[in-house]
């Protein structure tokens, strides 16, 4: 087991990734709706337990379908609100969510890798310290957005095959919290 989960407390801050470790992802499109939009199992119930241990909870994403003009900023924010409204009512939180919309092939772009989000949200949050903060995602960028902040990288199970060394590897958000022994049900 990763070195690291025993340090965690009150102090850390957990950054996730949105879409394949929050919700379905849906490759080669875009969850352009709420409608669109479907948590991955249990997923609510581990960022509940999330939100009583780390100080933050973040959500980090790269949304280039409105780079595309595939959804706009309004669509978008819906889709945001109504995710952190679902994970309030069942006693969860996200402290905020930031994203870029940046296309893959702008130079100079927002996108992870880059740790403009992680900048963003450390001018907003002046206490996050990136020694003591994680990123869960599905994806190679996740895992060097989160090294190149200095976090501890946690790889999320994806339907694609990912080759990339982060600090633990886990098959969803749930057995994180299970790592963690935050989980008050049996999840």
């Amino acid at each position: 087991m990763a070195n690291f989960i025993s340090e965690i407390d009150k102090s850390w801050t957990l950054f996730l990734d949105r879409d394949g470790v929050i919700n379905k992802r849906i490759f080669g499109g875009y969850v352009t709706s709420w409608e669109k939009h479907e948590f991955l199992p249990d997923v609510v119930e581990a960022i509940t337990a999330f939100s009583e241990l780390f100080k933050y909870v973040i959500v980090i994403t790269n949304q280039q379908g409105i780079g595309k003009g595939l959804m706009n900023i309004d669509q978008l924010n819906s889709i945001h609100e109504n995710m952190k409204k679902e994970i309030s009512v069942n006693g969860g939180k996200i402290d905020a969510i930031y994203f870029c919309t940046d296309l893959a092939d702008k130079p100079e772009n927002c996108r992870k890798p880059h740790i403009w989000m992680a900048e963003k949200a450390k001018k907003d949050f002046p206490e996050i310290d990136f020694n003591k903060s994680i990123m869960i995602g599905d994806s190679a960028s996740d895992i060097m957005f989160g090294k190149n902040a200095g976090m501890k990288t946690i790889l999320h199970k994806s339907d694609e095959n990912i080759s990339i060394n982060a600090d633990l590897k886990v098959d969803s958000l749930v057995e994180f919290a299970n790592k963690l022994n935050i989980l008050t049900n049996d999840k």
